[in-house]
């Protein structure tokens, strides 16, 4: 008779890790970061109070691990809108397109907390943009852009999608969550940014 394998002592790490994660989100959508209650954290996911600084020292690394996964998850939508027919606009548009998906799908404050970690003076201070896929991804197609003839040989378009994304990051975490506030200030903002890039 067959007898299913013992779970290894790493497998086992990797889905306390995952309990801890669901956990842990779950109270940050519902009181935010600095608020959420590690007790409830630990007592959600049925292990113990050092177990969840053993798999994260802080809360922050909990959004760092959200960071991680959601940056990866977003970059490939862009790629695969990207690889549409679509013009410099609707490219800072799609940017706003996800951040917006995003917020639904973590809710207004875990959404807060998660942009403003990019602002964060705890992260390293030799990160570099490289590690963030959704800048990489923004980057390459405005120099394809770039390439295409939509926007002038002469523009940095590398310092233009980084600064267009964390002004961006920033605005949503300081405007109200209305979309009648939000929407003609953003779109005079991808405005300003198509001036800037003297984009086609």
């Amino acid at each position: 008779m067959a007898t299913s394998k013992p779970q290894t002592r790493g497998s086992k790490g990797l889905q306390t890790r995952e309990r801890l994660l669901g956990a842990a989100i779950a109270e940050f959508k519902r009181d935010g970061m600095a608020a959420a209650d590690t007790g409830a954290i630990v007592a959600a996911a049925g292990v113990a109070h050092g177990t969840f600084f053993f798999h994260f020292p802080t809360k922050e690394h909990v959004l760092l691990e959200l960071e991680k996964r959601e940056e990866e998850r977003m970059a490939a939508e862009l790629e695969r809108f990207f690889a549409t027919g679509h013009s410099v606009r609707d490219t800072l548009a799609e940017a706003v397109r996800i951040l917006k998906a995003l917020e639904r799908r973590l809710g207004n404050k875990l959404f807060k907390d998660f942009l403003a970690l990019h602002f964060s003076t705890k992260r390293p201070p030799s990160e570099e943009w490289p590690h963030h896929p959704v800048i990489v991804a923004f980057v390459d197609e405005l120099r394809r852009a770039q390439e295409r003839g939509e926007i002038p040989a002469g523009v940095d378009t590398f310092h233009n999608a980084v600064s267009f994304l964390v002004g961006l990051y920033a605005l949503l975490i300081t405007m109200p969550d209305s979309d009648e506030i939000r929407t003609p200030f953003i779109d005079q903002y991808l405005t300003t940014y198509m001036y800037g890039l003297r984009a086609q």
